[in-house]
């Protein structure tokens, strides 16, 4: 039950904030209302600049999200300005027909002299809608808790190392040598049921007898299908062939 009243709320968060956001940036443009849009008077000002905004969302979005997957090494900056311009272009029409509808009628060589102007409203709704998402951003990964190992093997270590960071774990008969940046501990417990301790962590299997924490690497010597991991406590960690291909794979050479 818990988790799907997480599941809502996550889903009314990723409606409500740019609901609220839309409507914040409309009213905020009607009241100063640009382009001469004031002296059409309330609430019809406020009723066109909210549903214009809405309108350019639908499109920002689709460009928003459209863009990285065309162009995965694209600049998210870059995303950001291409996604204004796209979406000016839209805006630009509907402004036009929205105008003809009062005036004279529909002309449509009358965008070209719309675009310049709605593309300023749409840098700036964009800039907006850039800095809410990167101090939103900000906020989530200061409040977010550090990952940490199960207590099942924190508690079998001595005080002044559970709450070290944990370099590496290497299995030594029945006992298990846990390396941490604060020293180090043999303790009595299988190296499958830490790697099962530890699995929040960074980290992974190297060899059938080694657990290591990607932090703590800082140099990788790798030759023959096999590899040496070296660790910031100057101990090697043996690659053996079984592995090296996984972590060669996910960038750990």
């Amino acid at each position: 039950m818990d988790a799907i009243k997480a599941l809502m709320r996550g889903r009314r968060g990723k409606v409500l904030r740019p609901a609220v956001l839309i409507i914040a940036v409309g009213t905020f443009l009607a009241a100063i209302g640009p382009f001469g849009s004031h002296q059409v008077g309330w609430p019809q000002v406020w009723i066109y600049w909210v549903g214009l905004i809405a309108f350019g969302a639908l499109f920002g979005y689709a460009a928003g999200e459209g863009l990285p997957r065309l162009f995965p090494s694209m600049p998210e900056w870059l995303v950001y300005v291409l996604t204004a311009v796209i979406l000016s272009a839209p805006v630009s029409l509907a402004v036009t027909w929205l105008e003809g509808a009062v005036d004279d009628g529909f002309v449509l060589q009358n965008v070209v002299w719309v675009y310049p102007p709605v593309l300023v409203i749409s840098g700036f709704v964009t800039a907006v809608v850039y800095a809410v998402t990167k101090l939103t951003e900000k906020r989530a990964e200061a409040g977010a808790a550090p990952a940490r190992p199960a207590r099942a093997l924190t508690e079998k270590l001595p005080h002044r190392l559970r709450t070290a960071p944990i370099l590496a774990l290497t299995s030594e008969d029945h006992y298990l040598r846990v390396r941490t940046g604060a020293g180090e501990a043999l303790i009595l417990m299988r190296l499958s049921d830490a790697v099962a301790a530890v699995e929040a962590l960074d980290g992974a299997r190297t060899h059938r007898s080694w657990w290591v924490a990607r932090e703590a690497v800082v140099d990788a010597k790798k030759g023959d299908g096999r590899g040496v991991l070296v660790l910031n406590d100057g101990s090697e960690a043996p690659v053996s062939r079984t592995y090296y291909p996984a972590l060669r794979e996910a960038g750990w050479f």
